[in-house]
């Protein structure tokens, strides 16, 4: 665990969410650029907010001066509830959201998420979008085909970076593809990638913390 980080167990639609935080090396009295969340991959599929993209995705958040929360989903770890199909866990993800960034304070907030856990954070942005301003977002294997992924408000296009494996075996290219197509959204395809950025992950790091450095 970094040294900077903290764990923490906050309260959830479902019951008590397994949460980490980790903090940015700071200058007496500075404060953190924002925060920003990250949701893990699929919760039946072995997801949890220890995954290495999830992990690295954290890092580039950290390095760029942002505070970055990881939570498990309910029925992950010590998270409490059930697996509930991306719609409670959507519920998590925007208690996590109001916890560490109250809509009532409008700080500087990203989202970011991976596979199963871009597919919610895309619903997450859909339902903040008209009531807070989202600085930076992140989706990483996006699974569009797998899941209805949300479209993203053509206002936030120029904030948001989505990448995508050229060999990603889990989520095929074209089906994110047909995802981002209708929507003019780019997509950033590293070559010869997997779903899982084994072997690529400094270079997933490098690209989202130049995309969030620009704050």
């Amino acid at each position: 665990m970094h040294p900077r980080t903290q764990q923490l167990a906050i309260q959830g639609p479902a019951g008590s969410l397994q949460t980490l935080v980790d903090m940015p090396a700071l200058e007496a009295g500075q404060k953190p650029v924002g925060v920003a969340v990250i949701a893990h991959p699929h919760p039946l599929l072995g997801g949890t907010m220890d995954n290495k993209v999830v992990q690295t995705m954290a890092r580039a958040f950290v390095q760029s001066g942002w505070m970055a929360v990881r939570f498990n989903f309910r029925g992950v770890g010590a998270s409490e509830g059930a697996y509930d199909e991306g719609r409670g866990e959507l519920q998590d993800l925007l208690a996590v959201i109001e916890h560490f960034s109250p809509a009532a304070q409008q700080g500087v907030l990203a989202l970011a998420g991976f596979s199963f856990g871009a597919f919610v954070t895309s619903h997450a942005v859909q339902a903040l979008h008209a009531v807070r301003t989202l600085d930076r977002v992140v989706l990483v294997g996006t699974a569009a085909g797998r899941f209805d992924v949300a479209e993203l408000p053509k206002d936030l296009h120029a904030k948001t970076l989505v990448l995508h494996g050229e060999e990603d075996d889990t989520v095929p290219l074209a089906a994110a593809l047909d995802w981002a197509r209708p929507q003019n959204l780019p997509l950033v395809v590293l070559p010869g990638v997997g779903h899982f950025f084994h072997g690529q992950l400094p270079l997933l790091r490098d690209l989202v913390a130049r995309h969030v450095a620009g704050h």
